[in-house]
């Protein structure tokens, strides 16, 4: 069936373009949401006039892109989580997570637009994209950070736990000792 759009569908077409798609697809969807409609001789000639004021204002939101993606390029956002032994995340980054990261530098951009080739889930640095409008897209670097800095390893605890106890016997005759273990012992 063919169908008029009346919007811009990713992944489908641009306002004003004709495109084929099965009949269930346009009579549930597309027709009730009004973002296609039957292309009657009516309908193309409206769509001309709709389609050049689109033209225009997508010129302009190019250039508000433009100008947004000279903000973002430059920034690095650091966002500390909980992490195992081997980097590993308990969770991971959301885009959610992006998204008020951006806010608190000052750059406001749906989370939609965020788009993560894979779930950030080790620490260290990775690069997410952003895509701002059709063909501009900007690259942030995110720093993944251990949550309340790195604890201090435990083998090193140990350690000085046997230290400290065989310490004492060090300095002990060899009578002495003897006896002392004699004394641990019971």
């Amino acid at each position: 069936m063919k169908i008029l759009l009346n919007e811009t569908i990713e992944g489908l077409g641009r306002l004003g373009e004709i495109v084929e798609v099965k009949p269930g697809y346009a009579r549930n969807y597309l027709l009730p949401r009004k973002l296609g409609l039957h292309p009657t001789k009516h309908n193309l000639d409206v769509m001309k006039y709709k389609k050049i004021k689109a033209d225009k204002q997508l010129e302009l939101d190019k250039l508000d892109a433009m100008e947004q993606k000279g903000k973002i390029e430059g920034l690095i956002i650091s966002i500390e989580k909980k992490a195992g032994d081997s980097d590993t995340l308990f969770g991971s980054v959301t885009t959610m997570e992006l998204q008020a990261k951006l806010e608190e530098l000052g750059v406001t951009v749906e989370r939609k637009k965020i788009h993560l080739d894979e779930p950030i889930k080790k620490l260290g640095s990775h690069t997410i994209k952003i895509k701002l409008i059709e063909d501009i897209e900007a690259y942030v670097k995110v720093e993944v950070l251990r949550e309340g800095g790195e604890p201090e390893p435990v083998a090193d605890v140990a350690d000085e736990k046997e230290t400290h106890n065989y310490a004492s016997y060090d300095s002990l005759e060899e009578d002495e000792y003897d006896e002392s273990m004699e004394d641990d012992e019971e």
